[in-house]
């Protein structure tokens, strides 16, 4: 499953707010990929995804194999993925894989110089193209003693970062390409935006909703 969230304008208890909009789209072996779920909520706190995920319970979401998401801003801190409270709450058992594109965009913010954003680039790069999560961990490890010193913060936020976004590495080989990132979902932010754009202002949260 990927779930998502984006914000748009609507005018809600008298007042225009930007509200977030939750969905999140299946993809099941064979078939197309299929919108799961939406849901307009006042934000992307925990709270609003754990009501949005207990939602596709309730109506009998089962069988997922992984989550697969950017770790989305406002929440409470860095382990809470869209929540990831929320995902452990509702589907305790089922893995998480980080967005690695929105993984690598993050980390380019705690490197230090712009004449070190290519190398290192190109570091996590080489981490997320090994053959296997062991020879990922061996190539962070070196990373770690190598750059250290000229790029401490990089080093601290890849300690502490880049093992969310290797849970790919636990499934077969040929799945990789398809969830390493939420790439997939690009398309479908596109044609909503098209379609979203020419509303500059929803009147309700229901109008925000697919008919």
């Amino acid at each position: 499953m990927y779930p998502d969230a984006r914000y748009e304008h609507v005018r809600h208890a008298g007042n225009v707010c930007d509200l977030a909009v939750l969905l999140a789209v299946g993809v099941n072996p064979g078939q197309p990929r299929e919108v799961l779920g939406v849901s307009v909520s006042l934000s992307e706190a925990e709270v609003h995804w754990r009501e949005f995920l207990e939602g596709l319970s309730a109506r009998g979401l089962k069988g997922m194999e992984l989550i697969i998401s950017d770790d989305h801003s406002g929440l409470k801190a860095r382990l809470y993925l869209f929540g990831q409270a929320a995902r452990r709450s509702v589907f305790p058992s089922v893995p998480w894989q980080r967005c690695q594109f929105h993984l690598a965009q993050n980390a380019q913010s705690h490197i230090p110089r712009v004449s070190l954003r290519k190398t290192l680039g190109g570091v996590l790069k080489s981490i997320f193209n090994a053959p296997s999560k062991a020879d990922a961990m061996e190539l962070e490890k070196r990373a770690l003693n190598q750059y250290a010193k000229i790029a401490p913060d990089w080093c601290e936020w890849l300690d502490q970062n880049l093992e969310e976004g290797l849970t790919v590495f636990s499934f077969p080989t040929s799945h990789w390409r398809k969830i390493r990132t939420t790439n997939g979902l690009e398309r479908l932010n596109r044609e909503v935006a098209r379609r979203t754009k020419v509303a500059t202002l929803f009147p309700n949260k229901e109008s925000c909703l697919p008919e």
